[in-house]
């Protein structure tokens, strides 16, 4: 039987949070460990194994320590440990403004109302593109975001085509990223001007203030 009662975290930190709806505002981290991907960029290999287990209790009494109100629940995929779900509403039930960053490969489903959830779309330069669950769309609400982190211009075609195919811009906020040293942050602005997407162009603003210091 599931413990419901504590996870496995790989570490727990103060930060700016750099991307998405809440870019800006200082933001408790909860990074959880493991993760069934491995894209090709990923900037957190190190959260895949180790960590330690908390109780989820422990977890929440240390956010409300942290004397900020936005907490992130992040991995590796947070949602390979069933116990994520019973963390979020915890979370929430305390008040937090809280978000979930998921790689969009597990469901969605069943997840606290309160919560935004940040998913991921995998391009195909990620090398998990097969991955993609798109059971998950029809799920999204306003409340929630959807992230594509783009290599090149094959990623952006491809990410355009989805955002066409499933509507994605009427059912919530369409975040395009490029990969940090693989694709010029101006190149993929003007490709979303020339197309006139409907998406919001975002840089990863921890890395403009600390490059890849581990924990920011």
């Amino acid at each position: 039987m599931a413990d419901d009662s504590r996870l496995r975290v790989s570490e727990i930190f103060l930060s700016l949070q750099g991307e998405a709806r809440a870019s800006g505002w200082p933001t408790l981290f909860v990074r959880l460990t493991g993760c069934p991907l491995r894209c090709v960029w990923c900037d957190t290999e190190y959260a895949f194994q180790g960590g330690e287990w908390r109780e989820i209790d422990a977890i929440v009494e240390e956010a409300r320590r942290s004397g900020v109100w936005h907490v992130c629940v992040t991995g590796g995929e947070p949602l390979a440990q069933p116990a994520c779900r019973v963390l979020l509403s915890r979370l929430a039930e305390a008040g937090f403004e809280v978000s979930l960053e998921t790689s969009g490969a597990l469901d969605i489903g069943g997840i606290d109302p309160r919560v935004s959830r940040v998913v991921d779309l995998k391009a195909p330069a990620s090398g998990e593109v097969a991955r993609n669950r798109w059971e998950n769309i029809p799920l999204l609400t306003r409340h929630d975001q959807v992230k594509v982190v783009i290599a090149d211009r094959a990623d952006y075609e491809w990410a355009r085509e989805r955002l066409r195919e499933y509507r994605l811009a009427e059912r919530c906020e369409v975040l395009f990223s490029p990969v940090a040293g693989r694709l010029e942050p101006r190149t993929l602005a003007e490709w979303i001007l020339e197309d006139r997407l409907p998406v919001r162009f975002q840089l990863q603003l921890h890395k403009l203030l600390w490059g890849d210091e581990k924990g920011r």
